[in-house]
């Protein structure tokens, strides 16, 4: 009776040496094409129309997709399972959109202190609305010191 446990284990397809030269020379090959369009954006000083915003959309898609490649190839999750990848990549979006939500309140922030004028005092707008009994004086039913109670007759 054999008590041992065998493990299957593929080797990873392509050359290793290769895939890594021609990943890289991909990698690098987008990076430049980034680059190359940032520069682009800087030295025409494009306003803020629909091109430059356009051209940002297409940086930003390239740097998903370079980390894509890097996520896949390097951290070798191309050859993983499913289950394996998705325990990766779920919490790595939520890091993503943790990064989002950080920037977005730092924002914020800035742009409330560039407002902040320490010395501005707001003034209410709106009169306060006058109580009954505090400025006129009921004497309906009132007794003056002068006065005899008034009885009742029985």
């Amino acid at each position: 009776m054999d008590n041992t446990v065998s493990v299957h284990h593929e080797e990873h397809a392509g050359g290793g040496t290769k895939e890594i030269k021609r990943i890289t020379i991909y990698l690098s090959i987008l990076t430049i094409v980034e680059l190359a369009i940032g520069f682009y954006m800087y030295k025409a000083e494009l306003s803020d129309g629909f091109f430059k915003h356009f051209l940002k959309g297409v940086i930003v898609v390239l740097m998903m997709w370079k980390a894509m490649y890097i996520v896949g190839y390097f951290m070798h999750l191309k050859h993983e399972l499913r289950n394996m990848i998705l325990t990766i990549i779920i919490p790595l979006f939520l890091f993503i959109w943790f990064i989002i939500a950080f920037l977005a309140d730092g924002n914020s922030y800035k742009n409330l202190r560039e407002k902040y004028d320490p010395y501005h005092v707001e003034k209410a707008t709106l009169a306060a609305p006058a109580h009954e009994g505090h400025g006129k004086h009921d004497t309906t039913h009132e007794q003056h010191a002068d006065e005899k109670p008034a009885h009742h007759a029985e």
